[in-house]
């Protein structure tokens, strides 16, 4: 071997023990905190964020209602994929119901908050554990790309064990996802009959991005590697696949829900999924509100564009 050659391999190892191994080590970590459920008390049914003063409000508000509406619930659970789920079904009495799909940390508790225009309407809600969430089993959350199914099973439920004909779903940000690949998964059941989309990303890496823009981490190279680990440990291209690939393929009614102030999920970005939707469609915008918090700050709004959505594709 030539000197030259010697001293090409001793950089290169240089180069790989001092960056590359750090590096996919400090990603897998991230990876870790982010996606993987590491024991029961992670991603729970209690408040993700009590010290945050408006997260903790929307939370109580939910509970609140909890309390005013124990009395038509009865816990359910199914098996999707192997994993036995869990859910809490509140029955009004009607053949219509809503599933509300949480984002990522977020149980059926947080769900709550999210339930009384659809009762309003006339609907049943079925307020859901996520996979590795809650009292769901599952270890990783593989944001949307197999959750779909979990999804479309609880719809089945629905129809075939609590006589629902109409099923409406609701996702907030992971859970807006989620809801677009199971209306677009090609054994969607004729009875889900369309979406409501609360901050919507267009792919989970232009959020995550976002994220850590806005916490002022650098982008390079932990985000970079670290959506390289998604890919490989969760099965989910979530840099080229995501809603802005697959929401032209939606053919059920949606509506768009979104702040002008949500820094996650931007909201050029939002309108791009909106001009590429050729479903029926409505988008609703809001002056104030971070990500997942529209409707603590614009109620009245709020509902009144849910109650109109449901209201007009109940015939659909």
């Amino acid at each position: 071997m030539s000197t030259e050659m010697l001293v090409i391999l001793i950089v290169l190892a240089a180069v790989l023990l001092l960056f590359v191994g750090p590096v996919a080590v400090l990603s897998y970590i991230l990876y870790r905190i982010l996606l993987v459920r590491t024991g029961p008390e992670k991603w729970g049914r209690e408040c993700s964020l009590p010290e945050d003063e408006e997260y903790k409000r929307m939370f109580d508000i939910g509970i609140r209602w909890f309390e005013n509406n124990k009395d038509t619930k009865h816990d359910v659970s199914i098996v999707s994929d192997g994993y036995r789920l869990a859910g809490e079904y509140f029955d009004f009495g009607y053949d219509k119901a809503v599933i509300v799909i949480p984002g990522r940390m977020e149980s059926c508790i947080y769900s709550y908050y999210f339930a009384e225009p659809y009762v309003k309407a006339g609907y049943n809600v079925l307020a859901i554990d996520n996979r590795a969430h809650g009292l769901s089993e599952g270890r990783r959350c593989s944001l949307g790309y197999k959750e779909y199914r979990d999804i479309i099973n609880w719809s089945k439920y629905l129809h075939d064990g609590e006589n629902v004909n109409t099923v409406v779903l609701h996702g907030i940000c992971i859970g807006a996802s989620t809801a677009l690949f199971a209306l677009t998964a090609d054994d969607c059941p004729d009875y889900i009959k369309g979406m409501v989309a609360e901050g919507m990303y267009t792919t989970f890496a232009e959020s995550f991005k976002n994220h850590m823009i806005v916490d002022k981490h650098p982008l390079f190279p932990i985000f970079y590697a670290a959506m390289l680990q998604v890919r490989l440990l969760s099965g989910a291209n979530v840099v080229s696949d995501g809603p802005i690939k697959r929401i032209d393929r939606l053919t059920k009614p949606i509506l768009f829900l979104h702040s002008k102030e949500d820094c996650f999920s931007l909201p050029d970005k939002a309108q791009l999924l909106y001009e590429k939707c050729t479903a029926p469609k409505t988008m609703e915008w809001f002056e104030v509100g971070s990500h997942s918090r529209i409707r603590i700050n614009n109620t009245e709004k709020y509902d009144k564009a849910i109650l109109k959505f449901v209201e007009e594709t109940k015939n659909l």
